[in-house]
């Protein structure tokens, strides 16, 4: 069981997450002057109760230094990590968040430490038009957050973060995918689609995806593929603008639409789009 005062920092932690940025001072190591442990810590919590998140992350480093040995020290790791996080200092977060999992791997925190490693991942995430390798890092750390602690309630926040990052991520493939299809480079622009069907089924970019491939498969004239596409789009999206388009882009090249399968038929047709050959 977790210590009352383990409890009680990491409930602090947690109502400070939900106030803005704010009201912080440089400081990033402090003159020593040596004092009792419980008096370090209690400074670093006022610290962090008035948005001091770099005074905080110094002083609880102050507890690990003065008293490297003390149940306080392995609290305060936590507690840097989290105040580094608090002050957007990502890199130093995560590097006391993984020093706390490496020195204290099953210590109360870990849960935490592996979830703000996720977390620091995660809110560093850009845009769509640029590259996506943050994504993928904060994936990585979200899957491990449901992997080592599927119960825990960072798990179930992990797991609504990893389906944003999985859209995001399918995001990216859509843009490339749409570049090189208007750029007449229609196989690169079916590999892309296809990632986003096969490996992001779950995204809202699915519908459009069927439809690009569609679109692409026409462009060079593998007439059947596009209808086995446009039957997937049209079984498991019926109502959605791009199976009207899609539908509308066939009629008007004079291809017959198929029969549309069951519902059971399209998601095993959905699976096979990517086992497609040109």
């Amino acid at each position: 069981m977790r210590s009352t005062a383990f409890r009680t920092a990491l409930a602090a932690g947690a109502a400070l997450a939900a106030t803005a940025c704010g009201g912080n001072s440089r400081s990033e190591e402090l003159a020593y002057v040596e004092r009792p442990v419980e008096n370090i810590y209690n400074e670093a919590l006022r610290s962090l109760d008035r948005n001091s998140w770099d005074l905080a992350a110094a002083q609880f480093n102050e507890v690990q230094r003065q008293h490297p040995y003390s149940p306080w020290a392995q609290r305060a790791m936590l507690m840097s990590a989290y105040a580094h996080y608090r002050s957007r200092d990502y890199e130093k977060a995560v590097s006391s968040a993984q020093d706390y999992i490496s020195l204290h791997p099953g210590g109360d925190g870990a849960p935490y430490a592996y979830y703000l490693v996720a977390i620091c991942q995660f809110d560093q995430i850009i845009d769509v038009g640029r590259d996506q390798a943050r994504s993928d890092l904060a994936l990585l750390a979200l899957n491990e957050v449901t992997a080592r602690f599927p119960e825990s309630d960072y798990a179930r926040d992990a797991e609504l973060k990893t389906d944003m990052v999985r859209d995001q991520l399918a995001g990216k493939e859509m843009e490339v995918g749409r570049y090189y299809l208007q750029r007449g480079e229609h196989l690169a622009a079916i590999n892309r689609f296809r990632k986003v069907v096969t490996d992001y089924q779950t995204t809202t970019h699915v519908p459009e995806a069927l439809h690009r491939l569609v679109e692409s498969y026409l462009s060079i004239g593998l007439t059947g593929q596009a209808q086995q596409v446009a039957a997937v789009l049209g079984t498991n999206y019926p109502g959605s603008d791009w199976y009207s388009d899609s539908y509308a882009l066939m009629q008007g090249q004079g291809v017959e639409l198929p029969k549309a399968p069951d519902a059971k038929a399209g998601f095993n047709l959905l699976d096979r789009i990517g086992k497609m050959i040109f």
